[in-house]
Order: C-alpha cells, then sequence, then structure tokens
C-alpha cells in the first residue's frame, strides 16, 4: 500500500515551532511597545485560527494597543479565542461582560468565563473570581468557594488574591478569626507591593493584631501603603504618628522609601 496523503506529524511540529516563533516575534515587539508591528504578526495568525493570537488581537481591540479601541472588534476576537478554549481569552472576554464593553453587561456571564479560565489555572482569572464570590454583589456570595480560589491565586503569586486572604481570616469569613494567619498573608502581599496589603499589615503592627505590637514598622507600612494610592491607611496614619518621637517617624520614614524586603515565601 503507498504511504497515505497529507500532512505528517513533522510537518505539524514544524509548522507549530513556526507558529511559536512568530508569536515569540511580536512578544518582542509588544514588549518594546511597537504594538503595530505586533499585530502585523498576530493579524494573521487569527485569521488562521490561532486561538491565542486571537486573544491578543481581541485585547488590542479592547485597550486600544496599536489599533482604535473598539469594543465590538474586541469581543469578536475574544470570543473566537475563548470557544476555542484559550483561558486567557476567557478571562478577557469575561472582563468585557464584566463591565459592558461592547456587549450588554451580565455578572452572571463574566462569573462563568473567569471560573472557566480559574479552573485551568489562570491566576488572574482565580483572583478576579474569588473578589467576585466574596463581593456579593456581581455574583452569589460564597466565601469558602472566595477562599479557595484565592488561595489558588495566592499560590501563583497574585498579591491582592493573598491580602484577600488576610481580610479573610480577619473577618472570619467562613473561617475562625485568626489574626496570625491574617498578618502572615498581608506581610506576603506587602512585600510584593500591594497597597492594600501594606496597609493592613501597617495596621496589625500598630495594634498588636496577629504580629508583635511595632510602631515604627506600623508607620513605615502605613506610609508605603499611602504613597501607593491605598485608602485603607488614612484611617490609622494618625495614630501611628502620635505613638512615635521624631527620630523614629524618621526611622520610619527612611524605611518606607527604602526598597521593599524580599518577599516572604
Amino acid at each position: 500500500m503507498g504511504r497515505p496523503e497529507g500532512a505528517t506529524i513533522g510537518d505539524h511540529q514544524t509548522a507549530a515551532r513556526d507558529v511559536a516563533a512568530r508569536m515569540a516575534e511580536a512578544y518582542d515587539a509588544a514588549e518594546r511597545g511597537d504594538y503595530p508591528a505586533a499585530l502585523a504578526i498576530w493579524g494573521p495568525l487569527a485569521q488562521s485560527g490561532v486561538a491565542r493570537a486571537q486573544n491578543n488581537v481581541g485585547a488590542c481591540f479592547a485597550e486600544g494597543l496599536g489599533v482604535a479601541r473598539d469594543p465590538e472588534l474586541a469581543l469578536r476576537w475574544l470570543t473566537l479565542a475563548a470557544e476555542a478554549g484559550d483561558p486567557v481569552a476567557r478571562r478577557n472576554l469575561a472582563a468585557l461582560y464584566f463591565k459592558g464593553e461592547g456587549v450588554a453587561q451580565d455578572h452572571t456571564r463574566a462569573a462563568e468565563l473567569y471560573r472557566a479560565a480559574a479552573e485551568v489555572g489562570d491566576a488572574p482569572a482565580q483572583d478576579m473570581l474569588s473578589w467576585m464570590l466574596l463581593e456579593g454583589e456581581t455574583a452569589p456570595f460564597d466565601a469558602s468557594e472566595a477562599r479557595r480560589w484565592a488561595l489558588a491565586a495566592a499560590e501563583q503569586g497574585v498579591a491582592p488574591a493573598m491580602t484577600r486572604l488576610g481580610m479573610i481570616y480577619h473577618n472570619a469569613l467562613g473561617v475562625d478569626r485568626d489574626p496570625a494567619t491574617a498578618a502572615t498573608w498581608w506581610a506576603k502581599a506587602a512585600a510584593r507591593g500591594d497597597a492594600d496589603g501594606q496597609a493592613m499589615l501597617g495596621a496589625a503592627h500598630l495594634l498588636g493584631a496577629g504580629v508583635p505590637r511595632d510602631g515604627v514598622a506600623a508607620l513605615a507600612w502605613l506610609l508605603r501603603s499611602s504613597a501607593c494610592g491605598s485608602a485603607l491607611a488614612a484611617p490609622f496614619l494618625n495614630n501611628a504618628r502620635s505613638a512615635l518621637t521624631a527620630d523614629e517617624i524618621s526611622e520610619a520614614e527612611r524605611r518606607a522609601a527604602a526598597p521593599l524586603p524580599e518577599p516572604v515565601p
């Protein structure tokens, strides 16, 4: 019998390597801020059915990167990629439904898409789904599920999810109140630059809640948090300052301006 005609395994491998090389070239262009060059590569790949390229084209239309912002075209490309199973596209499409951009606002559909991405390990989707479940207005409140997804995202290094875990233990949301565990998660988030985590760690040091009472550390974290825009620091700043001497305040200010310490493992 003659050899069956058609693409061989080697052909598929060569094609996959070519797509990967072209995608890498496009990512390099995007890293340089040259989105038109990236889109010149992603566009043909998207037309040929490469799901991640479809997602990237959709994301560019959603954000106005290299093209005029067009939520409807973003919706079209992201839907194609999401239907092909791309988790990043599912998360980006969820954001359109969540905000009502290019499509009628639909928080239920957004949650479904975030969950689909979360279940295959997309950390930002896990983080967002956790927030929705804990916030309880855009999805039914479920503290246990919120904690599960926050933990999944935190284990992948997502700092806001770490802060949320601290709040879950601080406020006893589906768990026993545990100030030490709350402070541990806030310390991890703070070291990774999350301003709300820094504010809560500062407050914990001010009050001696789950960590030793330390006025200098408290003010240092609160100052850093406030400078990064967290509104959570404001209620504690005056009390933190008033408890310290001038020299201690200077030391706290020095720490706040210094580079962040190494993240807690």
